[in-house]
């Protein structure tokens, strides 16, 4: 029982700001009574009451109030009526006293017109409404609160794709690098194996293949500076540059990744700080970091507009980790080696200019430094003796590659001396080159024929640790790729370079989203192969990663709400060496929500 009372008197003190205001909105209706007719007769005063009630009470039936809150309120609502309006009686008696007497039988009843009366009602009910909205209790089947600050979001793509190859390809020795790296070591020497490495399809194509992309994911706002969010999203495996998943296989049920979780907090309007594995911080195009590619790590970001309101500044600074050593390695010693990262340190700095109405400009420059990726050469390893299973550099080969870097071998590996020419030599391949890039990036968007929008971007990358002496004093001799294909593997036969860009042009709405709205684009990639590294651009043009070059044509059009069909050609051949070169056809049919 007396919990019942605390909970009565508890809700009591939580409406007696409302409350306050529904005796604040009686004594002035009370007052325009009297000052339009002077003193009601008694029957007046019942009539307010009455109304009011009914007000009340009409908000009960509504569902607009808790049956328990409104006949609290009404409770409360009749009580200081009550006392308001014995104040107005006595502070009218003055002016009653004044009017002309009223005969035995006489009724005078102030007119107060409909719209006043209407008027009066429709505040009383406004502010009864809105503080109930305010506080939650307006609806009692209203949804949560805590769900309206929950968003879901995902994409679903379907793709056919065919890939042609040509018949100039060369058929021979085009090696699958990637998979030795991800498998056992390969035995480089002819005497003691006589089995080809695996090798990549040149010549034979693959058209119509079906394949699905689907993305689903949960943001939280937490509070209006903090959010944290979830995805998950397809993939025929753990590559970090696609999530796209071929159909077939059986009718096998299809894996799912966790593509992000991240947490991020703005301590600043200018300021937002983001942690865990969330989409690209910086603005870059695909020739660099796929659009499917997410980061792990910490990152940074700044935006501010200056005084004059047309350029805003903004920045990046990313910490990225791209690979742990694993903390076994070697397996078969109990010495452990030091713990070794690889890191993606990145900074960027960058402007938005609107120019006037229909132009403006951004532009950026970016720094980037791969700690740690090269490979490096192994001490002396005793493979034929069982003194070791793995070599001291093993852990430097990349976690991921596609293809185009110049590899070198990783293991110096001692000869057997009682039989040295059938001595085993299994071999995994490291970068043989460093990377630092910069990375300048310009964008105009301006608006032609009869105010369609056009695109102009621009992408420039360079090595500034590209050099190819440095690069064969590291391996030692051990550079394996990249030759003209003459036959020489000495330096005078090697083909690369540091230097990569893109040009591109996009006609019509950049990202098509209400029905109706199209564009058209075109584009050229010309990425030399240690420009970058391999293993992060987009895994379509060329089938991802470096020494690639050539041009893509593509269409979008939306036919309904956040619904597309697209159509992309690409053609791409190799920058240097052995000739490769494939064409690729896409049609997608998007839709997102």
């Amino acid at each position: 029982m007396k919990r019942s009372i605390s909970s009565q008197q508890s809700a009591t003190c939580e409406r007696k700001p409302l409350l306050r205001n529904v005796q604040a909105i009686a004594v002035a209706s009370a007052i325009a009574f009297m000052a339009a007719g002077g003193s009601a007769h008694a029957q007046a005063d019942v009539a307010t009451e009455s109304a009011m009630v009914k007000l009340i009470r009409g908000l009960i039936d509504s569902g607009a109030l808790k049956k328990d809150v409104g006949e609290a309120l009404l409770a409360q609502a009749q009580t200081e009526h009550i006392a308001a309006q014995q104040a107005l009686r006595q502070a009218a008696a003055p002016v009653a006293s004044a009017q002309p007497k009223v005969e035995p039988g006489d009724v005078r009843v102030p007119y107060v017109s409909q719209a006043v009366r209407d008027k009066i009602r429709d505040e009383v009910k406004g502010q009864i409404m809105a503080q109930a909205r305010s506080e939650g209790w307006a609806a009692p089947n209203e949804t949560p609160e805590w769900t309206k600050r929950i968003r879901v979001e995902g994409d679903v793509r379907l793709r056919n794709e065919s890939r042609f190859y040509s018949d100039s390809n060369d058929n021979l020795g085009m090696v699958d690098w990637a998979a030795i790296n991800n498998g056992n070591a390969y035995d480089i020497n002819p005497n003691s194996n006589t089995v080809l490495p695996p090798q990549l399809n040149t010549r034979q194509d693959r058209k119509n293949q079906w394949k699905a992309r689907a993305r689903l994911g949960v943001i939280a706002d937490i509070t209006e500076q903090t959010s944290a969010g979830v995805r998950l999203a397809t993939g025929n495996d753990d590559s970090p540059v696609s999530t796209t998943q071929t159909l077939g296989g059986g009718l096998e049920k299809k894996s799912v990744w966790l593509d992000q979780a991240w947490f991020s907090h703005q301590p600043a309007d200018w300021l937002k700080i983001t942690g865990g594995r969330f989409g690209n911080p910086f603005y870059s195009t695909d020739i660099l970091f796929s659009n499917d590619l997410n980061f792990d790590g910490l990152a940074a970001q700044f935006n501010r507009k200056l005084s004059n309101e047309r350029v805003s500044l903004f920045g990046t600074i990313g910490v990225i980790p791209l690979e742990y050593s694993s903390d076994k390695f070697p397996g078969n010693k109990g010495d452990k080696m030091s713990s070794e990262t690889k890191w993606l340190l990145g900074a960027q700095v960058g402007a938005n200019w609107k120019l006037d109405q229909t132009n403006s400009f951004r532009g950026a420059a970016a720094y980037y430094e791969f700690k740690n990726v090269a490979g490096k050469l192994s001490d002396p390893c005793y493979l034929y003796s069982g003194q070791d299973t793995a070599c001291s550099t093993d852990w430097t080969r990349p976690a991921f590659m596609q293809r185009g870097n110049t590899l070198m071998l990783l293991r110096n590996i001692a000869l057997n001396p009682l039989d040295p020419a059938s001595t085993a030599q299994p071999q995994y391949l490291g970068l043989a080159s460093k990377f630092r890039l910069l990375d300048l990036n310009a964008r105009w968007e301006t608006r032609i024929m009869n105010g369609y929008p056009l695109r102009l971007d621009a992408n420039y990358i360079r090595n500034l640790d590209y050099d190819a002496d440095e690069m064969f004093a590291r391996a030692n001799g051990g550079i394996v790729n990249n030759f003209d294909g003459s036959g020489g593997t000495d330096r005078s036969a090697f083909r690369s370079g540091g230097n990569a860009y893109m040009l591109q042009a996009t006609f019509g709405k950049p990202a098509p989203s209400e029905k109706g709205e199209w564009n058209m684009m075109a584009s050229y990639k010309y990425i030399e192969a240690d420009s970058m590294p391999d293993g992060y651009n987009d895994s379509s043009f060329h089938l991802g990663g470096t020494n690639a070059r050539g041009y893509t044509l593509g269409t979008t059009y939306a036919f309904d709400k956040n619904t597309t069909l697209s159509g992309r050609w690409m053609s791409s051949k190799e920058v240097h060496g052995q000739p490769y070169a494939i064409d690729l056809l896409q049609l997608e049919l998007n839709t997102r929500f």
